[in-house]
């Protein structure tokens, strides 16, 4: 008997893949509704956090800020977290955009996924791991410490909570601040995908599509 997963799929299962893959297209080209504002139609306000932007982060707003713009107090309290949380935490970046990572899938955060697969990748994550995720899948031979990470945000997502095991090994690893760091990324970059989700912010130039996930 043949599965999905053979070389001659079943009608059904070409179906299901198709549906997958028309959903998350139609994701991709929604209606942004929420563009960049022309500087001359900006506030005092919305000019003063773009300032503030471009000398904190050295580049203009784009993705998740350009939303989080209508709202200018939140768009620089949000970037002054993120300063810390990508660039400072405790964690190394080959930990940090594992978790990026797995925010954006649980997401299915398409403008996210695009910006930190590469990055996760130059930092040293293994391409492998980077397509279990992307698939939905719990990656395999994953190094300890993403192990750690991996059920932690698992259980996070899925529980809403973590087991006394599970923060116990956490903790064990990365101490206190390492597991509030970890928190933190998943709060934040879980906020940004909100924003981009609710705004319909297109991805540039998506080097795969994230299919949704069966509801």
């Amino acid at each position: 008997m043949m599965s999905c997963y053979q070389v001659a799929p079943r009608p059904h299962c070409l179906a299901v893949v198709l549906v997958l893959v028309f959903a998350a297209c139609i994701n991709l080209m929604a209606q942004n509704r929420m563009p960049p504002i022309p500087v001359d139609k900006m506030t005092d306000a919305q000019k003063q956090a773009v300032a503030e932007f471009k000398a904190a982060r050295g580049a203009d707003i784009s993705g998740p800020f350009i939303p989080l713009l209508r709202s200018p107090e939140v768009m620089s309290r949000a970037r002054a977290m993120g300063d810390y949380l990508r660039y400072k935490s405790v964690l190394p970046p080959r930990l940090s955009e594992f978790v990026i990572l797995i925010v954006a899938r649980h997401w299915s955060q398409q403008y996210e996924w695009s910006t930190h697969d590469s990055i996760a990748l130059k930092a040293g994550v293994n391409p492998e791991i980077v397509k279990a995720i992307a698939e939905g899948r719990r990656p395999e031979r994953m190094a300890e410490d993403q192990a750690i990470l991996y059920d932690f945000c698992d259980e996070l997502h899925r529980n809403q909570s973590v087991s006394d095991a599970t923060y116990a090994r956490a903790v064990s690893k990365f101490g206190e601040q390492g597991v509030i760091d970890t928190v933190g990324l998943v709060g934040y970059y879980s906020l940004l995908a909100i924003v981009l989700n609710t705004a319909r912010t297109p991805a540039d130039a998506p080097t795969m599509m994230l299919a949704p996930f069966p509801r």
